[in-house]
C-alpha cells in the first residue's frame, strides 16, 4: 500500500483535507497527518484521526516521538508528502529552508516528493513574495499545483481557491504512480 504523508496548514481551506483523507483510503493509499498550529484552529486532531485511522501529529515536543526521532520516522515513513492547504506562510518558510515546527521540520528532513496544494487570497497567491517562492520551490523540485480560480471566503474573487479533493488525489496517484 501507498502511503502518504498530509500537512494540514492553517487556513479555512483546511476541511478538505478531511475529504481528500477520504478519498486517498478510499482509494487504496494510506494516510497520517501532521496537523499545523494554525491547521488546528479549524479542524481538529481527532476528526483526522478518525478519519485516517492514525494518530495524528500536532507537535516537534512531543518527548516519546521525538525520544524517537519522530520527525525524521514520519518524514521517511511516506512515499509522498503532501501538504494541503499550503498557506502562504508555510511555502514561504518551506522556501526559505525555516523548520520551527513539526510540520516544516519533517518537510525539511524529507528524502520524499513533496506535494504542495495552494490555498489563499487571490491578492497573497499574485504577491511577488509567493510567486518567488512558488518558482523556488518548483525549482527545488516539489511539486506546486495551480490554485483553483473561484470566489474566496473572504468575498474576492481569483485565483488562490485549494484544488478540489478530487484533483489533489489525481496529482497524488499521478506522482505516485498508482
Amino acid at each position: 500500500m501507498k502511503r502518504i504523508l498530509l500537512i494540514v496548514g492553517g487556513g479555512i481551506a483546511a476541511y478538505k483535507a478531511c475529504e481528500l483523507i477520504r478519498l486517498a483510503r478510499k482509494a487504496g493509499i494510506g494516510v497520517r497527518c501532521v496537523l499545523t498550529e494554525g491547521g488546528a484552529h479549524f479542524i481538529t486532531p481527532m476528526t483526522l484521526a478518525a478519519l485516517s485511522e492514525n494518530p495524528v501529529f500536532t507537535s516537534l515536543w512531543d518527548l516519546k516521538d521525538e525520544a524517537e526521532m519522530g520527525h525524521i520516522q514520519l518524514s521517511r515513513e511516506a512515499d509522498l508528502v503532501v501538504v494541503a492547504p499550503a498557506t502562504a506562510d508555510l511555502m514561504a518558510k518551506m522556501a526559505a529552508g525555516i523548520a520551527d515546527d513539526l510540520a516544516t521540520t519533517l518537510l525539511l528532513a524529507t528524502d520524499k516528493s513533496v506535494l504542495a496544494a495552494p490555498s489563499m487570497n487571490v491578492r497573497m497567491w499574485q504577491h511577488a513574495a509567493t510567486r518567488r517562492n512558488v518558482a523556488t520551490l518548483r525549482a527545488d523540485g516539489v511539486t506546486v499545483m495551480e490554485p483553483d480560480e473561484g470566489e474566496m471566503a473572504c468575498g474576492e474573487f481569483g485565483p488562490g481557491r485549494l484544488p478540489t479533493p478530487e484533483a489533489i488525489l489525481a496529482m497524488v496517484q499521478s506522482l505516485l504512480a498508482v
